[in-house]
C-alpha cells in the first residue's frame, strides 16, 4: 500500500453548505478544491436527486445563497465582467441551464432569504457611511479611491474589537440587514447595529445582535422585523444573554442562549422561549449543540441545526464524536444518529436528513437518512479516489486514569509496524473546548505514514462531557498538563515499541499554549512544534480580538488590571528559562486570535538562553492556516513541522 503524502491534500474535496429545495426532493451543496497555480480554492455546485449526485457548475467559483423555488438556485460569484464595487447574483436552473444574471448589488452579501415579494439580505457596511449603497457609480468610485489613499497611510482604530481573525480590521464595520424589493434597496437596521443571528419566514425576520459605538457587549438583543408593516420591534434588550441561534418551532420563537453566570464565556447555551420581553428557560442542555470535533479535512460551512415539521434537528457533540439529535415541540430529546467520527453540518426537509460525515478511514462525504436516523445512503463519492490504495492508520483506543478522571485517547501506528523502536508525536487539540475523535486527520496520517506513532486525547477542558468537565478556568497548565503527562505514560506502557527518547509534541491555539507550557515544565520530549500559540496571558489580553473577555475569564482573574499575578502564573513565558526542548514556532502574521507577538515572545525568550529554535511566519494567513488557509501555506507548514521532527528524532 502507498503511504499518504503531504501533497495528497491538494486532491481532497472540501464539502460545504447543504441546502434542500422547498419541496425537499433536491439537495444542493458545494465542493471546494485547491487550485495550485492560483494558490486558492474554487467552488463547484452539486445537486443530489433520487440518491444520485451530479455536478451543476464547473470553474464558476460560486457559492450557494438560497433556493428561489424548487428548480432555481441563487448563487454568488465574482466575474471579470463585474464592475468594481458591484457584486453579481446569478440564477441557475438545476436541470441544465447556464447561470444567468439575477441582480447586481453594491455590496457583497452573506445571507439571502426570499420573502413574499422581495428579499432579505445581510451585508457589511461602514457605520461612518451607512448609506453608501445609495451612491451613484461616480461617487462610489471616488470614495473607493479616497479610502485606498487614506488606508495606505494610516489605519484608525477607536472601538473594541477593532480587528477580528479571518475578517481583518473591522473598526466601525457592521453586519447590516437590507430589504430588497420593487422599491429598491433599503437598510433596515441601525448603522451601529451588528446582526449576529437571523431566522426568517415569509412575513417576519427575527434577528439577534447588538448596537455598540465604542465597545461590543458579550450579550445580544433579540428583534423582529415585520415585512408587511416595515417596523422593527425589540423582543428582548441587550442585557442578560449571549444568543447563539434563533428558530421558530410551531409558531413560537426560541433562542439558544447562555447567561454566562456559572461557567463564563464558554458556558453551554440552553433553550429559551422568547415572548413579551421575557426569556423563559424551556430546556437545559449540558452539551454543545454543534460540531466541535477537529479535523484539517472538513469545512464547518453549513447548518448546525434545522427545523422541520414541528421539531428541531441539531448536531450535538457527545464525548468524542458528533450525533444528530431531535427535539420535539415539548423539547423531549431523541438521539437519532451516532457518528463513528464527526458530522460537520446538516439540513432537514420533508422526510430526509442530509449530513456531511467523515470517519477515521474516510474523508467527508454527503449522506442522507430518514427522520428516524435510519436507512442511510451515501450520496457522494468525491474523495474515495484520494485514498485509494493508501495506508490509513487505524485509531487504537487507550483508556487511562488521571487524578479522579477516567479518560481515553488514541494511537495511530505506522505501516512499518511495531517490530522496532519507533518515534512518536503527541498532538494536542485547540479550544480548549474542542475535541478529537475517530475522524480522518491529514497531518496525523502523514506522520503515521512517515514512521511515527501519533497519539492524541481529550483532556479536562475538552468538549463533549458537559460544562463541569470543560470548565478549567484558573487551572490552565495544571490539571490539563497532568492529564497529558499521564496519557503519555499510558501510551508508553501500552506500546513498548515507542521510543521514549524520541517523543515529539505539537499543538495549535490552545494546543500551542500547552506546547509552550509543556516545554517549560518537562524535557521528556526531544522536540516540539508550537503553533498559533499563547505565551503571555497579560499581552494576549490586550492584543487578541477576543482577549479582553477571554484571558481574564479563563485564567480566573476577576480584575484584569489588578490580578496580574493570576495571568502571569498561567503564562508559559514565566517558565521560559526552564526550557531545554528544541522548539519550532509556527505563526501567521494576520492571526488576530493569538497574535504573532505571542509566538515571538516565547521564541525570543528561549533563544535568549541558548535553546535551539526556529520560527516560520506565514504572510497573509490567519489563525485558520492549518484548516482553511491557502494550500501552499498549509503544505509548507506541514513540511516545516515534519522536517523539524525528522531532524531531532534519531
Amino acid at each position: 500500500m502507498k503511504n499518504i503524502e503531504i501533497e495528497d491534500i491538494r486532491t481532497y474535496r472540501f464539502l460545504e453548505n447543504l441546502q434542500y429545495n422547498p419541496s425537499g426532493n433536491i439537495l444542493a451543496f458545494q465542493a471546494a478544491h485547491s487550485r495550485k497555480e492560483q494558490n486558492d480554492y474554487s467552488r463547484d455546485i452539486w445537486i443530489s436527486e433520487n440518491g444520485k449526485s451530479k455536478q451543476l457548475t464547473s470553474s464558476l467559483n460560486s457559492s450557494i445563497l438560497c433556493w428561489e423555488d424548487d428548480e432555481h438556485l441563487i448563487i454568488s460569484r465574482k466575474t471579470e465582467k463585474d464592475k468594481e464595487g458591484s457584486f453579481g447574483l446569478y440564477r441557475i436552473n438545476v436541470y441544465g441551464s447556464e447561470a444567468m444574471p439575477f441582480m447586481s448589488l453594491p455590496f457583497a452579501i452573506t445571507y439571502l432569504k426570499k420573502m413574499k415579494d422581495g428579499w432579505i439580505a445581510l451585508a457589511q457596511i461602514d457605520s461612518r457611511d451607512p448609506n453608501a449603497y445609495k451612491d451613484d457609480a461616480e461617487t462610489a468610485k471616488k470614495k473607493r479611491e479616497n479610502r485606498k489613499q487614506s488606508d495606505g497611510v494610516v489605519q484608525i482604530i477607536d472601538e473594541l474589537p477593532y480587528y477580528m481573525n479571518g475578517s481583518g480590521y473591522i473598526n466601525k464595520m457592521r453586519t447590516a440587514m437590507f430589504r430588497i424589493d420593487a422599491k429598491g434597496i433599503r437598510r433596515i437596521t441601525d448603522p451601529y447595529y451588528r446582526v449576529e443571528n437571523i431566522y426568517a419566514d415569509a412575513e417576519k425576520v427575527y434577528y439577534s445582535g447588538q448596537k455598540y459605538i465604542s465597545k461590543e457587549s458579550l450579550y445580544s438583543s433579540i428583534n423582529c422585523y415585520d415585512w408587511k408593516t416595515g417596523k422593527n420591534i425589540c423582543l428582548y434588550p441587550c442585557k442578560d444573554y449571549a444568543v447563539s441561534d434563533l428558530f421558530i418551532m410551531n409558531g413560537r420563537l426560541y433562542a439558544k442562549a447562555s447567561d454566562l453566570k456559572m461557567y463564563g464565556i464558554n458556558q453551554t447555551a440552553d433553550f429559551y422561549a422568547v415572548d413579551k420581553s421575557v426569556m423563559k428557560l424551556v430546556k437545559h442542555v449540558d452539551r454543545s449543540l454543534y460540531c466541535s470535533a477537529g479535523t484539517d479535512c472538513a469545512s464547518s460551512a453549513g447548518k448546525q441545526n434545522a427545523c422541520n415539521e414541528g421539531s428541531l434537528y441539531t448536531l450535538a457533540t457527545e464525548e468524542d464524536h458528533v450525533e444528530i439529535w431531535k427535539y420535539d415541540e415539548k423539547f423531549n430529546l431523541e438521539k437519532l444518529k451516532k457518528s463513528k467520527g464527526m458530522i460537520g453540518f446538516i439540513d432537514v426537509k420533508g422526510q430526509h436528513i442530509a449530513y456531511c460525515e467523515s470517519t477515521a478511514d474516510k474523508l467527508p462525504e454527503i449522506y442522507e437518512c430518514d427522520l428516524n436516523g435510519k436507512h442511510v445512503r451515501q450520496l457522494t463519492d468525491l474523495n474515495s479516489e484520494c485514498l485509494k490504495d493508501r495506508y490509513i492508520a487505524e485509531p487504537h483506543r487507550i483508556d487511562y486514569v488521571s487524578g479522579k478522571e477516567k479518560l481515553h485517547g488514541w494511537v495511530l501506528l505506522p505501516q512499518s509496524g511495531t517490530s522496532k523502536k519507533i518515534p512518536a508525536i503527541l498532538d494536542v487539540h485547540g479550544g480548549p473546548r474542542a475535541l478529537y475523535g475517530e475522524t480522518f486527520f491529514h497531518e496525523m496520517q502523514v506522520w503515521a505514514a512517515k514512521g511515527y506513532a501519533v497519539f492524541f486525547t481529550n483532556i479536562r477542558g475538552s468538549d463533549g462531557r458537559g460544562d463541569v468537565f470543560a470548565d478549567i478556568r484558573g487551572q490552565y497548565g495544571y490539571v490539563d498538563y497532568q492529564n497529558l503527562m499521564d496519557f503519555t505514560d499510558a501510551v508508553l506502557k501500552a506500546y513498548p515499541c515507542i521510543d521514549k527518547n524520541n517523543l515529539c509534541e505539537t499543538g495549535g491555539s490552545y494546543g500551542g499554549f500547552m506546547t509552550n507550557w509543556i516545554i517549560g515544565h518537562t524535557d521528556r520530549f526531544c522536540c516540539a512544534a508550537s503553533q498559533r500559540s499563547i505565551s503571555n496571558w497579560i499581552s494576549m489580553q490586550w492584543t487578541s480580538d477576543i482577549g479582553p473577555a477571554f484571558a481574564s475569564d479563563q485564567c480566573g482573574a476577576d480584575n484584569p488590571y489588578i490580578d496580574i499575578q493570576e495571568l502571569w502564573d498561567h503564562s508559559p513565558l514565566k517558565y521560559a528559562d526552564k526550557v531545554k526542548t528544541p522548539t519550532l514556532f509556527i505563526h501567521s502574521d494576520e492571526d488576530y486570535r493569538c497574535p504573532l507577538s505571542e509566538g515571538m515572545q516565547m521564541m525570543q525568550a528561549i533563544a535568549n538562553h541558548g535553546v535551539e529554535t526556529r520560527m516560520a511566519i506565514f504572510h497573509q494567513e490567519n489563525h485558520e492556516l492549518s484548516r482553511s488557509g491557502r494550500m501552499n501555506g498549509r503544505i509548507r507548514r506541514l513540511n516545516e513541522i515534519t522536517d523539524w521532527f525528522d531532524k531531532h528524532c534519531r
